[in-house]
């Protein structure tokens, strides 16, 4: 029978180093439920060559994916978000400071993700997403679990959807049905900033 919980060894180590890599961070939660590579990877409908490229920091890891482990793994997607601190303050609850945001380790994949939202917990999540030039959300796209929408702080956005290809300038915001799924690239020569929201809390 596999374990439905990670061990405490395993939280406790991954709190200790909340900068771990994705890829580590699935390894060892893995390995803490008794699944091997070859289980995980027909789970999540991947082949094992490409999952263990996955683990190891050798691909890139799309959220998609992480999604489908995370599930897999019984835990949060925001597990694997690197805490700026385990201090807790009578605000965090409630504010994220800027120095304090957790980060999602894609830098592989030229997308980096920020937790603005204090937790995940609730009814609404808020993540800022930054596009290096000529990053994006891979082949897959992005499949939306419910209402979300995005302000541009910065930069240039392709937003394809429904057939449609549209291009977004810093300033444009978009809002996006509960089902379907979208795709985001980066056509410019400088970063672009995205402050996505997600109304069910399912980011």
């Amino acid at each position: 029978m596999k374990p439905t919980t990670a061990t405490g060894r395993t939280r406790k180590k991954l709190q200790q180093n909340p900068s771990a890599p994705v890829g580590r961070q699935i390894r060892e939660l893995r390995r803490s439920r008794g699944i091997t590579l070859s289980e995980l990877a027909d789970d999540i409908g991947r082949s094992v060559g490409h999952l263990s490229e996955l683990e190891r920091g050798i691909s890139p890891i799309t959220l998609d994916t992480l999604d489908k482990i995370a599930v897999r793994l019984d835990v949060s997607i925001s597990w694997f978000f690197s805490a700026g601190t385990l201090e807790e303050t009578p605000e965090s609850g409630i504010v994220v400071r800027r120095g304090r945001r957790r980060e999602l380790n894609l830098s592989r994949a030229g997308v980096r993700e920020e937790l603005l939202s204090p937790h995940l917990t609730g009814g609404l999540e808020m993540i800022l997403t930054t596009f290096a030039p000529g990053a994006e959300t891979g082949v897959e796209g992005r499949q939306r679990k419910g209402e979300e929408g995005g302000y541009l702080v910065s930069g240039e956005l392709e937003l394809r959807i429904d057939g449609q290809e549209i291009l977004l300038q810093a300033g444009d915001s978009f809002q996006l049905p509960a089902e379907g799924r979208h795709w985001c690239r980066n056509p410019g020569k400088v970063e672009t900033q995205v402050v996505w929201v997600f109304g069910n809390a399912h980011f």
